[in-house]
């Protein structure tokens, strides 16, 4: 039934209830007291403070990615830059200016593109690509049984054939039903002489 046991641990499990709500209720007042306790006439300089070393703390994290940032937009717009320069021909007008280096530019930002998005693959993206593998792991495994498979079922063939071989020399009887003993002696003579 519901012992002294029970009653004890309900009693404390009510003490470890009180005990956590007296402790938010602490927390929550030391939460107001450092915004509630500055003076009412410096409240906004000490405010303005803390904005200013938010801005501070996301400027150096910003910085870092803007030069980033920066150095990749700079780069494919040199790279586009080249692929629209024209470049007139020795000794003739702009109307038959050619486009300098159009597929090695295009390929190039090509490249840039695909480099940025293949470095960070979705989620189906590498699940197809476990499955891939996964995939070509079992057909290896499938292929090496198989292979295994044969290489045995020959074997036995091989072991069965010799051992047909030697149960019809061995098996032999004469005109009376005896056994054979010259055959028998020749088989093991045979035997004998491709063990050495």
């Amino acid at each position: 039934g519901r012992g002294f046991a029970f009653r004890r641990k309900q009693k404390i499990e009510r003490q470890y209830k009180k005990f956590l709500r007296k402790r938010r209720r602490v927390n929550s007042q030391q939460g107001d007291q450092f915004t509630e306790t500055y003076p009412e006439h410096l409240k906004h300089l000490y405010l303005a403070e803390k904005e200013m070393l938010k801005k501070r703390r996301r400027a150096a994290d910003d910085s870092v990615l803007s030069e980033e940032k920066l150095n990749k937009a700079a780069d494919l717009v040199l790279e586009q830059v080249r692929c629209h320069y024209r470049v007139p021909p020795p000794g003739g007008d702009e109307n038959e200016a050619e486009i300098s280096v159009p597929r090695t530019c295009a390929f190039s930002y090509r490249s840039v593109i695909t480099e940025g998005k293949f470095k960070k693959k979705t989620a189906n993206q590498k699940a197809k690509e476990d499955y891939e593998k996964v995939k070509a792991e079992h057909a290896r495994k499938k292929e090496e049984a198989e292979q295994r498979r044969q290489q045995r079922e020959e074997a036995q063939r091989l072991y069965k054939q010799k051992k047909m071989e030697a149960y019809k020399v061995l098996s032999k009887k004469t005109k009376r039903g005896q056994p054979n003993l010259n055959l028998q002696v020749e088989f093991l003579l045979q035997k004998i002489q491709q063990n050495t």
